[in-house]
């Protein structure tokens, strides 16, 4: 099944915050923290208002969305994530190197992001390599890692 990638809309929110929310809590090892703290699993119209998240669309359907945030210093991939029933076939790989097109398109030779444990090996398959740890806003420590935009 084929997927097309567009720029998310305000009217897409209540897809994009189910998928959010679907796909955060498919990994067992965050679930409870996640359920604590059910703020975080919310995108706002403001954050959708920026023009930088992207959605994939299976048939009328949001299947995935990437947001990348703009920062003085870089670019950030703050969101990345896809239903747990359309993981694997190879959407968040192509909304990976959709956000790094949209850097290298505004003048960024990177991209960076902070994954945590158990999409490492996704974010290495993709090309980023660790520039160190980070404390997220709940308490976690991740890595920290980077993406040139021109691979």
């Amino acid at each position: 099944m084929e997927w097309t990638i567009r720029d998310a809309t305000i009217e897409d929110r209540v897809a994009i915050n189910g998928v959010f929310r679907r796909s955060s809590l498919s990994n067992e090892g965050d679930r409870a923290l996640l359920l604590a703290h059910p703020e975080v699993l919310e995108l706002t119209e403001a954050g959708l208002a920026t023009g930088r998240t992207r959605v994939a669309v299976i048939h009328d359907r949001i299947v995935g969305f990437a947001q990348v945030t703009a920062h003085p210093d870089r670019l950030e991939l703050d969101g990345l994530f896809v239903d747990p029933d359309q993981m694997r076939r190879g959407i968040a790989r192509d909304l990976v190197l959709d956000a790094a097109a949209i850097a290298r398109a505004d003048g960024s030779d990177h991209i960076e992001v902070t994954g945590n444990g158990h999409a490492l090996g996704f974010y290495e398959r993709m090309g980023f390599v660790a520039v160190g740890v980070e404390v997220t806003p709940l308490g976690v420590t991740a890595a920290r890692l980077r993406r040139a935009t021109s691979e």
